[in-house]
């Protein structure tokens, strides 16, 4: 499993970015999806996973602000990040997991999950 990422920046408390991952083969359409962050001197947390059927589950701190999909051809995961807060500061990971993980919960612990490497964003006050 290959994964990467793209779309990290700077940009102002308020703002938007998007974040793009591109993953191997027919890894999307067979895996839950999900992105992480992790700040300097943190703990790495679960954002939000993207089930094969496209549903997604957020962590209480980015619900509502932040969006994830898929494209169609389901080749592309992206993370909409809209009213970016300084604390949202961090690097991105996006991450593939076993199936059923988007279906208990269990997503959000990032157990036996393949990582991409990550893309920066920061936010300014």
């Amino acid at each position: 499993v290959r994964l990467e990422e793209y779309g990290g920046g700077s940009v102002r408390a308020g703002g938007s970015l998007r974040l793009s991952c591109t993953a191997s083969g027919s890894t999307i359409s067979t895996s839950c999806m999900a992105w992480f962050r992790q700040a300097p001197g943190k703990e790495r947390e679960g954002v939000a996973s993207i089930s094969t059927a496209g549903g997604a589950d957020y962590a209480p701190a980015v619900k509502g602000r932040f969006t994830g999909a898929k494209d169609n051809s389901e080749t592309t995961l992206y993370l909409q990040m809209d009213s970016l807060k300084p604390e949202d500061a961090a690097m991105y990971y996006c991450a593939a997991g076993p199936l059923s993980d988007s279906y208990t919960g269990s997503w959000i612990a990032g157990r036996r999950f393949f990582w991409g490497q990550g893309t920066q964003v920061t936010v300014s006050s």
